[in-house]
């Protein structure tokens, strides 16, 4: 199984952190070990003094595939869920100023949460899905899909060019603008739009 995560894919996002909107899909991965579900708590590293919630929608791959063409690409992903890329924000600013990867800052233990999936065709209209991450109640972050820079087929037919995409792959889509800190204490809960009303779909308490 492959955490697959794509970068700066929300130009809102790629602004406020001060990066260039980019004019291909950012591809990363998680290991497995990343990944954190059944609403499980995160410890908060003890390498980071400022730990940044991502929501995402993420892409549960149905079957597997290699050059996936274009028209065939909405095949491979019958159910869509909601994660959370946590990111040591000042770990990756120092490596980044470095030119060094920052997969540890991606990466480690816990990173990836995970929370329910539903099938796509529980999705009002799979071209502009809304969702949204409330911290301790409040909206702190806004989506919807429409404002992809890479849709979710683009992404598809990129990834499977360098990727063979297996059953029970995991793609994280991207983040949209609002990223921010979380603390020791804090709960956070992921909301996604479906045909039955406002679905909630992950929650994540950080200790």
């Amino acid at each position: 199984m492959k955490i697959i995560c794509i970068g700066r894919n929300y130009a809102e996002h790629a602004k406020e952190l001060n990066n260039p909107v980019p004019e291909r899909p950012v591809v990363f991965h998680k290991p497995a070990s990343a990944l954190l579900v059944n609403d499980k708590p995160l410890y908060f590293p003890e390498f980071t003094k400022d730990l940044h919630h991502e929501l995402e929608i993420v892409l549960k791959i149905g079957k597997n595939g290699k050059y996936v063409q274009p028209e065939f690409a909405d095949d491979y992903y019958p159910e869509i869920g909601l994660g959370i890329d946590f990111t040591a924000r000042d770990l990756q600013s120092e490596l980044k100023k470095k030119g060094q990867p920052w997969e540890i800052a991606k990466g480690f233990d816990g990173s990836a949460v995970l929370g329910k999936f539903v099938p796509l065709s529980e999705i009002p209209d799979t071209n502009a899905i809304e969702f949204e991450l409330h911290k301790n109640g409040e909206v702190v972050q806004r989506g919807n899909t429409r404002d992809l820079l890479f849709s979710f087929n683009d992404i598809i037919v990129y990834v499977s060019q360098f990727f063979k995409l297996q059953m029970g792959d995991l793609i994280y889509t991207g983040t949209p603008a609002g990223v921010g800190p979380v603390q020791i204490g804090d709960v956070l809960e992921g909301f996604l739009q479906t045909k039955s009303g406002t679905k909630q779909l992950l929650r994540c308490e950080i200790k």
